[in-house]
């Protein structure tokens, strides 16, 4: 998935096309997981999974918060939560 050999141009190029006019949430995933491997330079790196949904977590409650007008029960479906969760999550990253 991850993988920028010349082997893959010809995808990545595809891929490319694909994600300029019609990008996917996994599209913009993959491109900002690529460039982040790519600044590491070879850095050790660590909990990536935990960094991955920690960096996610905040903006998407927030979007869906906005969405849904700060109705939690509406975004706790919208997310398939239970309310309690989200009010748990929330509270997590000071946006109650």
């Amino acid at each position: 998935m991850f993988d920028t050999t010349t082997n893959n141009q010809a995808s990545a190029q595809t891929d490319s096309a694909s994600f300029q006019s019609n990008p996917t949430l996994r599209e913009h995933v993959a491109i900002s997981m690529q460039q982040y491997l790519k600044q590491m330079q070879g850095q050790p790196l660590n909990d990536v999974y935990d960094l991955v949904l920690t960096q996610v977590e905040e903006p998407l409650l927030r979007a869906i918060m906005e969405h849904t007008r700060n109705n939690q029960t509406k975004a706790a479906k919208v997310l398939g939560l239970n309310r309690g969760t989200l009010r748990k999550k929330l509270k997590r990253y000071n946006l109650l």
